[in-house]
Order: C-alpha cells, then structure tokens, then sequence
C-alpha cells in the first residue's frame, strides 16, 4: 500500500514576521484542510513562532531596497531551488520581490501561483522610470498566475488597464482581514480633561506620512491644542523612503512627537489612544486602519487607495488630502472638534464596518477555494 504524499503549499513573502502576523488565519486553515505550509522568507522572526501556527520555515535572504540585478537573480535561483524540491501544489506569494522572482520561479516549474497585490510598493511612488520597471516585471510574473488577488478596486482597475493582468484572473480581497476576536473592542481612554491621543503606527517611511504627521502635530501645539501624538513602528534603513533618525530624534527634542519604536503587541498601543492616524500616499488596504477600526476606535487618514475603503468620511473618521500636512491637521482638528461622544459614535462605526466587510474569514475562504482550484490543476 503507497502513502500518498502531503500537498505542500509554499508561500513566499519578505518577512516570516508577516506570516506569523498578518496570515495566520490562512496557514491555520490550510493546516487544517491537511495541507503541509512552508514559508520562504527573510528569518526575521523566530521558526518557533511560525511552527506555533503550523507553518515551516526555509530561511530565504532578501534585501528588500536592494535594486542589484545580481541579488535579483540570486533571489530567483533560490527560490527555483527550493520549490523544485518542495513540488507545491501552489505558491502564495505576497510583496513585490517574492510576487515577482517568487512566481517567475513556480512558473518555470508549471506550479500554479495565487499572488497578492498589497498595495503597489515604493516603486510605483518613486517616478515614472521605476514604475515601468515594476509594471514590466510584474507583467512578466503574473502571466501565468493562477489568481491574483488585489486589495483595493483602484490597483485592480489600474493592472487591467496597463495589461499586467488578464480581467479573468482577478479578485478582490478584503485586505488581509482582520481577526476579530483577537482585536477586540477596547474602551476609549481620554477621560475629562485628559489629552486626547492620536497614534501613528506605521513604519518609520515618508510614504506612510510620517513628515506630515509631525508638521500637523507642530502646528496644532503652536496653536494651543492639548494632544499627544505618538509614533510605533520600525525604523527601515533598507528603504528609499526611510525617515532618518536624526530627523525623528529632534522632533521628540521638540516634543512634537513620542516615539515608542516597534511594539511587540500593537493592541497595547491601540488601547492607549483616542485616535487612530495614517496620512499615507497610498495603500493596499492597511493593517493599522482596520486594526484601530477593529478595537473600535475613530480613524483620521488621507482620501487614497486603500484608505478610503476602510474611512468611510464623517461616518468612522476623516478623509483627507495626502502629502498635505495643513489638510492632515484640519482633519486632526475636526477630530477634536466632534467630542468625546462624536468620538465615541464613530468608534462604533468602525468596529461595525470591520464587522461587515473586513472580516478574516472571508480572506480565509476566498484562499481555500483558490488553492483548492490551483491543486485540480497541479494534480
């Protein structure tokens, strides 16, 4: 009697720290339907971790910012090798580097590839020659993928419009959903007289608007205004975008800004704040917006993709214009303007709207069925 082999599932992502954070929910699942999960990504995150939720590791170096053709190919060449031995079903790949050398590589092999497009990357913000190099390799990555998912109807419509997807072959995803239980509601904390907190959480890139939140933040403590606003996430050296320390070290100088670093469990941070806050240029669909919305807390964010799925203006929060720091301070403003109980009301939206339309399972089960498609065709 022969034993039939595990289906193998591979996923190649930048970070293994976004596996066991931001794809639980799809590895559990996939565990569970007897599907063996093994991750190829930077080790950055502990493997114990990642076993935690059923996934394996093979640790995969990536200079994420590096544009080295040579570490490009290297990246492809390694990725080619460990899937020729893993033979998956499918490969899951997510971010720009793994969605392209990662899905160059499974085709080679004829392994379906299920990509995520989160967001368009730096690249697409840096002008018009790196654009077109993304737009080019991603049209070469994503010819023969099996399903390409995207988090926001702007970024479909665009990789339609440019011909870098077939119309067939793309979804919509509610982001990277949001695991409701985890995320719980959290009371708001500013009692009378207290200084109402805006919170930033986001990784330490110009990109996410980081400047203007400060300049808003500066010019609202001019004015008078008594609010704290604190700033959680990674310094990016690796990244064009990256904020320098020096320039974040004399706003706190300033005592424009408090600045935490990373936080192991950002629902810590969340509960500490009034306010939920990402000026960012554009986005997927953000992990911080859903997961302020998620413990219930009102949103101040710019009108982009990505944002203004989750922001729905008036209703859960703000919109206003990106790369605007005098807009991002009226919005702040408006924010103290409606009160505890506006604050209080929105806070309710929000969770209510995560509720209905940003739900982890709905990721979950748009993932199964596609992988549950891909490995038909595999077998």
């Amino acid at each position: 009697m022969s034993l039939v082999p595990q289906p193998v599932v591979a996923i190649c992502i930048n970070s293994a720290w976004n596996v066991a954070n931001f794809r639980a929910g799809v590895v559990r699942a996939l565990v569970a339907a007897g599907y063996r999960v093994v991750a190829m990504a930077p080790p950055d995150h502990p493997a114990a971790a990642l076993r935690e939720i059923g996934c394996e590791l093979v640790p995969v170096p990536m200079e994420r910012g590096s544009l080295s053709p040579i570490h490009d190919i290297r990246l492809l060449v390694k990725f080619r090798r460990v899937l020729k031995a893993l033979r998956p079903v499918a490969v899951l790949g997510y971010t720009i580097k793994p969605n392209v050398y990662g899905g160059l590589a499974a085709q080679s092999l004829g392994i379906p590839v299920i990509n995520n497009i989160a967001g368009l990357g730096t690249m697409f913000l840096r002008g018009r020659m790196a654009a077109a190099v993304a737009g080019t390799l991603y049209k070469l990555a994503l010819a023969r993928s099996h399903t390409i998912f995207f988090q926001n109807p702007d970024d479909l419509e665009m990789f339609v419009a440019r011909r870098l997807v077939s119309p067939t072959k793309a979804a919509l995803l509610p982001g990277s959903g949001i695991d409701l239980d985890r995320f719980r509601v959290a009371p708001l904390p500013a009692q009378d007289g207290a200084a109402p907190v805006f919170l930033l959480v986001a990784r330490l890139l110009r990109d996410k608007g980081v400047v203007e939140f400060a300049d808003a933040a500066r010019m609202l403590r001019q004015s008078g205004v008594q609010a704290r606003f604190v700033v959680v996430g990674d310094h990016d050296p690796e990244n064009a975008a990256s904020i320098p320390l020096e320039m974040l070290r004399a706003w706190m100088a300033e005592g424009v800004v408090e600045y935490r670093g990373p936080v192991a469990d950002v629902r810590e941070a969340i509960a500490e704040a009034d306010i939920v806050v990402l000026p960012s240029y554009r986005e997927g669909l953000p992990r911080t917006l859903l997961e302020g919305a998620a413990m219930g807390r009102p949103l101040v964010a710019t009108d982009v993709p990505g944002c203004r799925e989750v922001v729905d203006d008036g209703v859960n929060g703000f919109l206003c214009r990106a790369r605007d720091a005098i807009a991002l301070r009226d919005a702040l403003m408006e924010m103290l303007s409606a009160g505890a109980g506006g604050r209080s009301r929105m806070a309710s939206a929000s969770r209510e709207r995560v509720e209905r339309l940003f739900d982890e399972r709905f990721v979950v089960e748009a993932y199964m069925r596609a992988v549950a498609k891909a490995s038909a065709l595999k077998s």
